[in-house]
């Protein structure tokens, strides 16, 4: 497999409104969906619909949501060889409200997710070895995402962690030093250094920090400003690009399916970024999380359009 994505998996319940709601206040929504989400899923099946192979470890329960959240990876022609189901526990779920402006809250409750653990790392060990690129975030146990990076590393692939959602304490010195990549958004930046950027600027400046911090490539980012970078050899923003957002929920995750594919396609890290940038993009105008993904033929339509 050419990446692998170690992460959770959930359904998601997502409710459409005008505007969100304030602490104690019942609004009516317009419309509801249910699909598949987790940003584990969702930046598999962004990968996948760029063109990548994908090979996906994950826990799902033993209830009613295990089944067509199989169905939609499957639709998408995940790798489900890795796909445990976990035959004591609950398939994780999200409850989101969007907002009209795209903006959204959610509420997340693991289940399954939780109970990643060294056995599922032992289990993927070969998938893990023959990976280019591996894709982590923080909604499964940290230690088996680190012992999957470990895997990763060691056979010269490159490990991309999305610090999400990013614990209120931020994370470890040896836990950047333990991935390759790492790309927070403006929230979970302030939530690690302590401070939040605001501007493109400070964008550069928090990465130029996490750098410091021991983990090779820095990316920030900054919603509709853009992004900054500090790497080895390259520090610089990328505006965003101007599209009409219906719906940010896997914006993040989009990016990283999209970076992980052009790092996987052996673009330069300048030109995968703004390839990334466009995946995230372009998944705010459609609905949904893995659903709301570009294909390969979208993104790049929309970067000769540019």
């Amino acid at each position: 497999m050419t990446i692998a994505v170690f992460g959770s998996i959930n359904m998601d319940v997502t409710a459409y409104m005008r505007r969100l709601p304030k602490p104690g206040e019942t609004l009516h929504g317009h419309e509801y969906k249910l699909g598949l989400g987790g940003k584990g899923a969702n930046q598999a099946v962004a990968a996948r619909k760029l063109g990548s192979e994908v090979a996906f470890i994950c826990r799902l329960g033993n209830d009613d949501f295990a089944k067509p959240a199989e169905r939609e990876l499957a639709l998408h022609g995940v790798d489900m060889a890795l796909v445990r189901h976990d035959e004591t526990g609950a398939t994780g779920i999200a409850i989101i409200n969007v907002g009209e402006a795209g903006e959204n809250y959610i509420s997340l409750i693991g289940g399954s997710n939780l109970r990643v653990d060294a056995s599922d790392v032992a289990r993927a060990r070969p998938a893990l070895e023959k990976a280019r690129v591996l894709l982590l975030q923080l909604e499964v146990p940290l230690a088996a995402s680190l012992g999957a990076a470990a895997i990763v590393r060691s056979h010269g692939g490159t490990v991309i962690l999305d610090p999400a959602p990013a614990p209120e304490g931020g994370l470890a010195a040896e836990v950047l030093q333990a991935v390759d990549i790492i790309t927070p958004n403006e929230t979970e930046a302030g939530l690690m250094l302590g401070w939040q950027p605001e501007t493109l600027a400070q964008g550069l400046q928090a990465a130029r920090e996490l750098r410091a911090r021991g983990v090779a490539v820095a990316v920030v980012k900054l919603g509709a400003k853009g992004l900054a970078v500090a790497a080895p050899g390259l520090e610089t923003v990328i505006p965003a690009f101007t599209v009409k957002a219906i719906d940010t929920v896997a914006a993040g995750d989009c990016f990283n399916g999209g970076l992980a594919h052009a790092l996987e396609q052996c673009q330069a890290l300048e030109q995968a970024l703004r390839y990334a940038a466009a995946c995230g993009a372009l998944s705010t105008t459609k609905k949904g999380a893995s659903a709301a993904a570009p294909t390969r033929a979208d993104v790049e339509a929309f970067l000769a359009a540019q």
